[in-house]
């Protein structure tokens, strides 16, 4: 981030305009253009945990703004520089309503990207819908953000959504493993309660007799789930299905595995960074075998897979684009170019659709807030992200708002995923 403010860490207002004449590269003619974009700037927003217990899910930005960065390298949108100045609203839901308002008012953002957390999105959803602010492709897959849509249209999510996941789950389980017994933890909000209800529409009428016991946590709790793997293991839970951030994911199955209790293992997606499985193999020692088999699903590619990905031209444009710019956003690490770190990979891919979205709004010489939502929510199609799944698409429509509804298996083995079965298209 090259001298790129970030919210805590020093920024300065951006000046206002309406009219940006075609002297900038790739412009023609006139552009129609709004709050947040100058003849030089685009200005974007978003809040994070930078700090707090889910400090894990900061690498969404960090991988959003090396793609960034990669982008101003090659002349931006028509010439312009894209800004993305971070905020850190620590995972709690109680501080998103006053950054938002900073970015708004203070920061003059032409949209906000990639908010991220699902409690933390509903906080603010309000507040930029009233002030028809772009609250484009949050980072969280709660099925409020399609399903809601005609109330809130100047909202969308991007990746998919938890119930669809949670379904797929399901599938699976019916399929291979019908008479299981299934305990559950879950973030006791509307994040947690997507992934239960996508698992328990799944099952359909087995849920009841599938789910024994199912514990809850809060956020903020402290990141100690002894108790409820406790609740857990005296159950008769043989399966242990979890839809927790990845420190809470990851203490519970250390605790698990630690007390004797060797349950099959399902880890919804947002918590399944190699990084995250490797560092507790390390805490595991010789028990870290117990992980193995470990299921999850996938929508990117996978750079750490380098049997399937090593000569892919989407995870070397990853792995070139890190190793130049990974390291923008201060204070924390950067991202690293191997891509064990999956949450930088989900940054660059969903960075590459908004700067996409961009670039399509300046063709139309219209970079105004209510063009680049129009094309977000009814008629983005994008068949070539790059990091995607081959096949997979980010596509809206007048009646679907979900932008990516395709996921595939994978498993745990030793030290990364391998995915196996065929690519699921929730949709059908």
């Amino acid at each position: 981030m090259t001298g790129k403010p970030m919210r805590g860490f020093g920024i300065a207002a951006v000046a206002i305009i309406t009219l940006a004449c075609g002297a900038q590269q790739g412009q023609t003619s006139a552009t129609q253009t709004d709050v947040g974009v100058t003849k030089d700037t685009i200005t974007i927003g978003g809040t994070f945990p930078v700090s707090g217990p889910a400090t894990a899910y900061y690498s969404v930005a960090k991988g959003a703004d090396a793609y960034f960065e990669y982008t101003n390298a090659h002349g931006g949108i028509g010439g312009r520089k894209i800004k993305y100045t971070v905020v850190d609203d620590a995972y709690s839901a109680a501080n998103t309503p006053a950054k938002a308002r900073e970015l708004v008012q203070d920061d003059q953002v032409f949209l906000t990207y990639g908010d991220l957390g699902t409690p933390n999105n509903l906080a603010v959803r309000d507040y930029y819908n009233q002030q028809k602010v772009p609250q484009l492709f949050v980072f969280t897959g709660s099925s409020h953000w399609g399903a809601d849509y005609t109330q809130y249209p100047w909202t969308l999510g991007w990746q998919p959504d938890y119930v669809s996941e949670g379904k797929i789950y399901a599938k699976y389980m019916l399929q291979n493993e019908s008479s299981d017994k299934i305990g559950i933890l879950y973030q006791n909000d509307d994040y947690g309660k997507d992934y239960v209800n996508g698992l328990k529409q799944g099952l359909g009428d087995k849920a009841s007799s599938m789910i024994v016991k199912e514990v809850t946590y809060n956020t903020g709790d402290p990141i100690d789930m002894k108790s409820q793997v406790n609740a857990l293991k005296g159950s008769t839970a043989d399966t242990f299905y979890v839809a927790a951030t990845p420190n809470y994911a990851a203490n519970a199955v250390t605790n698990a595995i630690a007390s004797g209790w060797n349950p099959k293992l399902y880890m919804n997606n947002v918590s399944n960074s190699t990084s995250t499985w490797r560092k507790v193999a390390g805490a595991l020692g010789a028990s870290s075998a117990k992980v193995d088999g470990m299921i999850s699903t996938v929508y990117l590619k996978d750079p750490v897979d380098t049997a399937k990905w090593g000569s892919d031209s989407g995870v070397g444009l990853f792995k070139t684009v890190m190793s130049q710019f990974g390291g923008a956003l201060a204070p924390s690490q950067p991202c690293p170019a191997d891509g064990t770190d999956g949450f930088c990979v989900a940054g660059m891919a969903s960075a590459y659709s908004l700067v996409d979205l961009l670039k399509k709004a300046n063709a139309d010489g219209q970079l105004t807030r209510k063009h680049v939502m129009d094309i977000a929510c009814c008629g983005f199609n994008e068949t070539n992200n790059p990091l995607l799944l081959p096949g997979e698409v980010v596509n809206t429509t007048k009646t679907n708002h979900f932008p990516i509804q395709e996921m595939q298996l994978e498993k745990w083995q030793s030290d990364h995923w391998v995915t196996f079965g065929q690519v699921i298209d929730a949709r059908k």
